[in-house]
């Protein structure tokens, strides 16, 4: 299911990615050398009327559109290529740019796709009975909430002066957050109480035996039935945008809390994690594995448009600073910024992939 799902998922996804590269390349009369999917040696391929040799690579975590006076397929630019009509170095400043934000885009416009059919086709949750959303039953042994004053039958209402209208908002306000101070404000017998609260950092495991550091307050509250309100073209739309971004946000909280210490740098994951989590999704049936699948590809987005050499982000750096010294970054300048990025990106490759292989159930985790 790991190798299936694996196939499935990246395949796909760095084919779009790059696919988003290539058609407006060609849209502005950029020539391709090579279209890859996979990296390393070549296993089959073909060359069309253009000139493009369309391969399969032997290693399969990625791929690469090559364009014309690329020195290499990390578009490094070939300082000794001539200036050629049809190579991506002469084209246009903003035609580069569009270029090469392409391809994080086709992976935004893929994500947004899912969850819009997702919305048309199931609508949005709604509780039956709205009032009792958030009403706190029990409390967990050594609660936070209790001992910060919440009590049995509160109902919460906001999260630091957010409306909360149902339970799964509630908890994703808190669980993404260890370690961070709330201020909850609850319904108690009709009058309005703010509590402050700090969620304690657990750690939980999930189905399928994967760890992950979660915040707690030590409540449970009672059981809500839900019901799924069709939504018209417009609506699902804006919802799908809506939770692109909410996901966007997880990613740069994710970060930022390893960065902070809040969370273990072993929750980072790299090509065998994905193949692992993604089997795991499609275990549980098309539609779970789709929408992992429209999560994956926001975050293929958001790596690929990190300000580092060698990444989409890096070179779109590269042309913000071109665009205002009005001349390209020297050769030299331009050396040394991707050795630093070549250096980063593998001092991660190393780091996630430590991490995968320890994630492993060989390895009794």
């Amino acid at each position: 299911m790991y190798a299936v799902g694996f196939l499935l998922l990246l395949g796909p996804l760095v084919t779009v990615h790059e696919l988003g590269h290539y058609l407006v390349g060609r849209w502005f009369g950029v020539k391709a050398d090579a279209f890859s999917v996979g990296f390393g040696k070549e296993l089959l391929g073909r060359t069309d009327r253009h000139g493009t040799r369309w391969k399969l690579s032997a290693l399969p975590l990625g791929g690469y559109v090559q364009f014309k006076g690329d020195m290499n397929p990390a578009s490094v630019p070939d300082p000794d290529a001539p200036a050629e009509e049809g190579s991506f170095q002469t084209a246009a400043l903003w035609k580069r740019a569009l270029i090469v934000a392409a391809g994080p885009v086709t992976n935004i416009i893929v994500a947004l796709a899912i969850f819009f059919s997702f919305n048309m086709a199931y609508g949005k949750p709604l509780p039956v009975e709205p009032e009792q959303v958030g009403i706190i039953a029990k409390f967990a042994e050594d609660s936070r909430a209790e001992k910060a004053g919440f009590e049995i039958g509160d109902r919460i209402t906001k999260i630091d002066g957010q409306e909360m209208a149902g339970w799964r908002e509630i908890q994703q306000s808190i669980l993404l957050y260890p370690n961070r101070e709330f201020v909850v404000t609850v319904d108690r017998s009709g009058k309005t109480i703010d509590l402050p609260v700090t969620a304690a950092a657990v750690e939980m495991e999930d189905r399928f035996g994967n760890m992950s550091t979660v915040g707690l307050i030590g409540i449970e509250v009672e059981d809500i039935e839900e019901r799924f309100e069709p939504v018209g073209v417009g609506e699902a739309a804006v919802l799908s945008v809506t939770q692109s971004m909410k996901a966007a946000d997880m990613m740069v909280t994710g970060i930022a809390q390893i960065i902070r210490g809040d969370r273990s740098i072993q929750e980072m994951g790299g090509p065998v994690k994905i193949a692992k989590f993604s089997g795991e999704q499609l275990s549980l049936g098309p539609s779970a594995f789709v929408f992992f699948v429209a999560l994956i590809s926001l975050n293929l987005a958001f790596i690929n448009l990190l300000p580092i050499p060698m990444l989409d982000g890096g070179h779109l750096a590269f042309y913000a600073v071109e665009a205002v010294r009005r001349k390209p970054v020297g050769p030299q300048a331009t050396e040394w910024a991707y050795r630093t990025g070549i250096a980063i990106v593998l001092m991660l490759m190393v780091v996630v992939t430590v991490n995968d292989v320890v994630s492993l159930p060989l390895f009794g985790s």
